[in-house]
């Protein structure tokens, strides 16, 4: 099955397991007052990213993915947070804005989905970069301006020092999301979070910026999170992978046993999902029935169960628990699953 996405070995190196981690993220909880009620949009989520690990988090829209992200990074207003976020030992949850600011940028970054709307339009990419530097490393002007136009060609941007005085509309779909690579490495973070960095770009200019990511986390020891609701990008440039369903973690494991033995079946269903090569021309797309859950007013049991295709033959009793009780996250300590009737051996149920 990995076969099908995967498009080359993952081009990041060897992760040290038993390294502390950098990013850990424990018991999370993000809820949005409305006027029909809370919505909680990230349920009890849990993960751990180590320096020069790539963590994929995949799902489809509303599963919680920017969520978390905005999260992390402490971007949310209006939203009740609960739960720890630690960068670097750190605790992030009830941090004042202020301190925050100063670690924004300095210790973890963001890369944005659309970079047009990013940027800036009356001011030029060097001077956007240079002032990035300037407020979180209090340099001079002259020196900012020189850093700008070194992370322009670090991220392979032709003739960097005349292209830092042009403007985000000269630039391509892809060379303004090289810029965006370009102004949060600029400080020179230990994290990096990527919300769906490549949704925009064709297949061609998706590669060169997963490729970019990948050597300059080799290069500098990043801690990256890739949120992405494609999976041949999590193949290509994760080492593990998260996937979420309705605001919860789902299924966790390293990148080639969950493509090859997905134990979730909704992580079986996105893979099945994919089109392939070998299929017939006139072959429909297998699409996962349903709709996803609602967060205004979750189900009591588990948030998959009316979708999941195991539930047809499941006996009774089996049946009855999927609806009735929320399956705990668990099994396996590196291929947990949260699911009654998992796909493998030895999960507890």
């Amino acid at each position: 099955m990995a076969d099908r996405v995967k498009t080359g070995p993952v081009p990041a190196g060897p992760v040290e397991r038993d390294s502390a981690p950098l990013l850990s993220v424990t018991d999370l909880n993000v809820t949005f007052p409305t006027q029909r009620g809370p919505v909680r949009a990230v349920d009890s989520l849990g993960f751990e990213v180590r320096r020069g690990q790539t963590l994929g988090i995949v799902g489809e829209s509303g599963s919680g993915k920017s969520v978390t992200s905005m999260a992390v990074m402490g971007l949310h207003t209006q939203a009740e947070i609960t739960g720890s976020v630690r960068l670097g030992g750190q605790e992030l949850v009830g941090l004042p804005e202020r301190e925050m600011n100063r670690l924004r940028g300095r210790k973890m970054a963001m890369i944005f989905q659309d970079p047009l709307s990013s940027l800036h339009p009356y001011y030029t990419v060097g001077e956007q970069i240079a002032e990035h530097h300037r407020v979180h490393l209090r340099s001079g002007r002259k020196a900012a301006r020189e850093r700008a136009i070194e992370a322009l060609a670090e991220v392979g941007i032709p003739e960097p020092r005349r292209r830092s005085g042009e403007y985000p509309h000269q630039f391509s779909g892809g060379m303004r999301q090289r810029v965006m690579i370009a102004m949060a490495l600029a400080c020179e973070p230990e994290l990096l979070i990527a919300d769906e960095p490549t949704t925009a770009l064709d297949v061609t200019v998706q590669a060169q910026i997963l490729e970019l990511i990948a050597a300059l986390q080799q290069d500098r020891g990043l801690a990256v999170v890739m949120i992405t609701h494609d999976l041949g990008v999590v193949a290509r440039i994760a080492h593990d992978v998260l996937v979420m369903y309705g605001g919860r973690a789902a299924e966790q494991a390293p990148v080639d046993p969950l493509f090859a033995d997905p134990s979730h079946p909704y992580t079986r269903g996105l893979l099945d999902s994919l089109p392939r090569l070998d299929d017939p021309d006139d072959e429909p797309l297998r699409a996962i029935p349903g709709s996803p859950p609602s967060l205004l007013t979750p189900a009591p049991g588990c948030a998959f169960a009316p979708r999941c295709p195991r539930l047809a033959t499941a006996t009774g009793h089996e049946r009855s628990r999927c609806e009735s009780e929320r399956p705990s996250f668990g099994g396996p300590a590196d291929h947990p699953v949260a699911c009654h009737l998992p796909a493998y051996e030895g999960v507890a149920s």
